[in-house]
């Protein structure tokens, strides 16, 4: 019966269902990621810089330069008037840290110029910025403003696939097939949740299905059997 409810393709009911396992499961565990702590700052220039710091980086890595870098410079207006190699050297364990601290200079400067002093709160503004693409600007919408989007990294896109709600290759196709697919008052806990499903369980290689608290709601559980 329920190997047969599974292979009927997901809906709208059972993502939800799933969502709220993760939720109560990782709420247990009492684990944040590295944005999902920036983001208790209440601070969305912060959660912009952080995001941007974390594109090919682990988390770990990514909290120490943002503390870092936040600890010597506190806002737009002084980022922008930091030096380049002030900046790298406090950002140098992340991946590509030259080309991310040319992009946070400039960001700095484009938030101040450009917007006021003010993280623009749309999309297509946020998607203008240096080194700035759909994640990331998905990632100051929901960690920064708390605005419903799915920001969809290398976690949300393999663990979506893996439980067979979608069927994708990129993770924009992913994107806009979960939000057909997810009600959008749990947009806001897709990536969170899937993120720290995808470094403590969910991994790329060696999953550890034995522990999965989703395990029987997913079709590569399923097919392992």
């Amino acid at each position: 019966m329920q190997n047969t409810a599974r292979s009927s393709g997901p809906d709208s009911r059972n993502c939800s269902r799933t969502i709220s396992l993760l939720k109560e499961h990782y709420t247990k565990t009492g684990q944040v990621t590295a944005l999902g702590k920036v983001a208790e700052l209440d601070d969305p220039f912060r959660v912009l810089i952080a995001t941007v710091l974390s594109q090919r980086t682990r988390d770990e890595v990514t909290s120490r330069a943002e503390r870092a870098l936040f600890g010597k410079f506190q806002d737009a207006e002084s980022i922008s008037q930091a030096g380049i190699g002030e900046i790298e050297n406090l950002i140098r364990n992340v991946g590509f840290y030259k080309t991310k601290a040319r992009a946070i200079r400039e960001i700095s400067r484009e938030i101040l110029t450009r917007f006021d002093g003010m993280v623009p709160e749309d999309l297509e503004s946020l998607l203008s910025l240096p080194l700035v693409g759909r994640k990331t600007a998905n990632c100051v919408l929901v960690f920064g403003f708390g605005k419903p989007a799915i920001p969809v990294d290398t976690h949300v896109h393999r663990i979506s696939n893996r439980l067979g709600w979608v069927r994708t290759r990129t993770p924009e196709e992913t994107e806009t097939a979960l939000s057909k697919l997810i009600p959008k008052v749990r947009w806001l806990d897709v990536n969170e949740l899937m993120v720290r499903h995808g470094k403590n369980i969910c991994k790329p290689i060696n999953p550890r299905c034995d522990i999965c608290p989703i395990a029987r709601y997913c079709n590569y559980e399923l097919k392992r059997r």
